[in-house]
């Protein structure tokens, strides 16, 4: 083409760079696909088909164009051609894909690019068609050498036809394309949407550049077509080889920064792959073959183009193969031994033993038995897991991860990352409410009111909700691929769940405590009384009965007297052990029990008090869960009689108890249905969290939390100053 053998290395090496890296992406999108769809297929193929045509370019500046056989010139031609007019409309149809055409058929974007896609289909057809009557026209082994330009020559006006009808066909094939990158339509992807949006900088400037390149490949035509006219091929190739050779390194540079731009749209939001990869992962990868394919071309451009034996370019080409080989398995050690200590946080020891048999804080000083703010319960190490599972996986700027559902009254606090300071979130109720049983995909949020949070992913377990990972932006403003998603979910759930079982064991363990200790001080206190007063009294009774020292009226009165007190001490003793079982509970049913409880002791601190209970309802409860039910509803009624009354309120002080079975509608963390649920509100003075002490039934609520969590229940409570506070007891079906 061209005696300047500079040129000539230059053109072979960019176009061996762009075989290689459309090699790479074809085979990338092909293998890596989440479902090989039609659209994975023509994607993949596409990048396969465009690197053909940089093989045939390669291979025909290799072999010679004029010192070819003509068998094998026909051969290669027909692959370029045939690639060269597929491609603007694989294109296309890629972008119309990519930006959801086949999702929505009646949308305006649909309607707007059908017959277009219909004329550039036929104009493609046509194409194809003409080089294959072509190729048969000028017939393999054909001695004229000439012939293959032939069909250019027939124009009315002086110009080719067939280089007008590619122009055009090429033109309409890219403007299409662009003007389906302005709007990409909704995706069903986990983060589809975003991930276009943010792609679509990338395709667009590598649409931009391909128009760019079919505007000088359209002027290089009409060039060549007009010399067509005047000398044939092997003159018009002698004449203009070197301004061909500059335009033809020209536009290798633009396809190759085309390729880079698809590239990165590729590896960094998955576009075509339907798949979400990790980012970091690909990306290395990517950075990989281009060094692969850079390094690869330079060296083969440069032993074909030196005179030297082929052997030594083969010799070459297995010296870097080999290399390669060996630094690809080198950082391939170094990353599985990054990922095993990223691992290890997941798989050490927590400290669950330790921390069981490590008495907490006493009572009052900590009354609901939880953790300080971002801290884990005493002993346990989540805090490592949740650090390792946020930089090292995700790669996230902040996270909150708090429990929801039947663990949020043994969890007040979240994990929270980087750690510091935990910011005050509001009720994640808006976000529980979009959340359903089959919610498995992270939900967008607004990261002004979540502390920085863009993203809330609920966790699930066989009861329901149990907690919501709140995630901030990824580090570098990159995507969460839906590997990381379901990493994140997977562990959250179990963070979650250990923490929940480390709490629920620890409040166990101090209340069996307590009650031992307790047990010890009744006991101790009994023998002392028995002991010290109640014996000797009894003796001096006995001794004054058996020496006849009764017979006088004073006597008498002291000895009745003394016994008088014994009696009145032993019934202390009696009355102040605990209750062995509740008959008046299994009797009666927990409700109405709580009802007579209610009208017979507290019914003189509350002005109104109102009662919504369906009939027959908590009929069915076993004793146990019974038991744990009634006194964990008084001892939210005995604090709203103690505590609930504002003194500087006139309206009346109203306590609503309300027990039924919720309708589907009103199931808001509800895993099961026919849940039981019992409403226990008064619209008292409030409970600020600072008045949450062991006077105010701070005590009471992580006790009764902890039992109600032991049958399978769960207490939660909500107040608001000065407008009321609510105290919920459920227990599923």
């Amino acid at each position: 083409m061209t005696g300047n053998p500079y040129l000539y290395w230059a053109i072979q090496a960019i176009s061996l760079f762009n075989a290689i890296l459309l090699v790479w992406l074809g085979l990338t999108v092909l293998l890596n696909s989440d479902r090989r769809r039609w659209g994975i297929w023509v994607a993949g193929g596409g990048m396969l088909l465009g690197a053909a045509f940089f093989i045939s370019h390669s291979a025909l500046l290799g072999l010679g164009v004029i010192d070819l056989s003509w068998d094998a010139l026909v051969f290669w031609w027909s692959v370029g051609l045939l690639s060269a007019i597929t491609l603007p409309f694989l294109w296309y149809v890629i972008m119309l894909w990519y930006a959801g055409y086949w999702e929505d058929r009646a949308s305006p974007f649909h309607k707007r690019h059908r017959p277009w896609l219909a004329i550039t289909g036929a104009l493609l057809l046509l194409g194809v068609m003409g080089i294959i009557s072509a190729a048969v026209s000028l017939g393999i082994g054909s001695p004229r050498f000439d012939r293959l330009f032939l069909t250019l020559r027939f124009s009315d006006w002086g110009i080719p036809l067939l280089v007008v009808g590619f122009s055009v066909y090429m033109l309409i094939c890219i403007a299409l394309s662009i003007d389906a990158l302005r709007n990409p339509g909704p995706s069903a992807r986990v983060m589809g949407r975003l991930a276009r949006r943010r792609a679509r900088p990338w395709l667009v400037g590598a649409a931009v550049g391909l128009l760019i390149v079919a505007l000088i490949v359209i002027a290089v035509l009409f060039w060549v077509g007009q010399q067509s006219q005047e000398f044939l091929l092997h003159q018009v190739y002698e004449h203009l080889g070197p301004a061909l050779a500059l335009l033809d390194l020209l536009v290798l540079l633009l396809i190759a920064v085309v390729i880079v731009l698809l590239g990165q749209a590729i590896v960094s939001y998955e576009v075509f792959t339907g798949k979400s990869l990790p980012r970091r992962g690909l990306s290395r990868q990517w950075q990989r073959a281009l060094i692969l394919a850079a390094g690869g071309s330079i060296l083969v451009a440069t032993a074909v183009t030196l005179p030297v034996e082929p052997i030594y370019g083969f010799l070459l080409a297995v010296l870097m193969m080999t290399l390669f080989y060996a630094l690809v398995s080198w950082r391939s050690y170094e990353e599985r031994e990054r990922l095993m200590d990223s691992l290890r946080p997941f798989v050490s020891s927590q400290g669950l033993y330790d921390s069981l048999i490590t008495p907490t804080n006493p009572v009052g000083s900590n009354p609901t038995g939880t953790s300080p703010a971002g801290t884990s319960p005493v002993g346990v190490d989540l805090a490592t897991p949740f650090y390792a599972l946020c930089h090292d996986v995700l790669d996230t700027e902040r996270a909150y991860l708090t429990a929801a559902g039947p663990l949020a009254a043994l969890i007040d606090q979240p994990l929270v990352y980087p750690p510091g300071e935990v910011p005050v979130l509001p009720a994640l109720h808006p976000i529980v409410e979009q959340f359903d049983t089959t919610q498995l995909e992270p939900l967008a949020i607004d990261p002004a009111l979540y502390g920085g949070a863009s993203w809330a992913i609920p966790l699930w377990s066989g009861r329901g909700l149990t907690g919501i990972l709140l995630l901030g932006e990824k580090q570098g403003r990159g995507l969460y691929t839906k590997e990381e998603m379901e990493i994140a979910a997977t562990t959250g759930e179990r963070l979650i769940d250990t923490r929940a079982g480390v709490e629920l064991s620890q409040r166990l363990l101090d209340l069996q405590r307590r009650r031992m200790a307790q047990t010890q001080v009744v006991d101790q206190q009994t023998r002392r009384v028995l002991h010290d007063e109640i014996l000797p009294d009894l003796h001096a009774a006995l001794i004054s009965l058996s020496a006849g020292q009764a017979d006088g009226a004073g006597d008498s009165e002291a000895l009745l007297a003394l016994l008088a007190g014994t009696h009145r001490q032993i019934s202390d003793l009696l009355r102040e052990l605990p209750a062995a079982s509740t008959p008046e509970v299994e009797r009666l049913g927990p409700l109405s029990a709580l009802r007579r409880t209610v009208e017979q002791e507290y019914a003189a601190a509350f002005d109104t008090v109102n009662w919504q209970v369906e009939e027959g309802i908590g009929q069915n409860v076993d004793a146990l869960s019974g038991g744990v039910i009634y006194y964990a509803a008084r001892e939210a009624v005995r604090n709203a009689a103690r505590h609930g009354r504002d003194p500087d309120s006139r309206s009346p002080y109203i306590l609503t108890i309300t027990a039924g079975r919720p309708s589907e509608a009103d199931r808001i963390l509800s895993a099961e249905e026919g849940e039981l649920q019992i409403l226990i509100e008064d619209n008292g003075r409030g409970l600020l969290s600072h008045e949450r002490s062991a006077d105010n039934g701070g005590q009471g609520l992580a006790l009764h939390s902890t039992m109600m969590a032991i049958i399978g229940g769960t207490l939660s409570l909500s107040s608001i100053p000065g407008q009321y506070t609510r105290v919920v007891l459920a227990l599923p079906a």
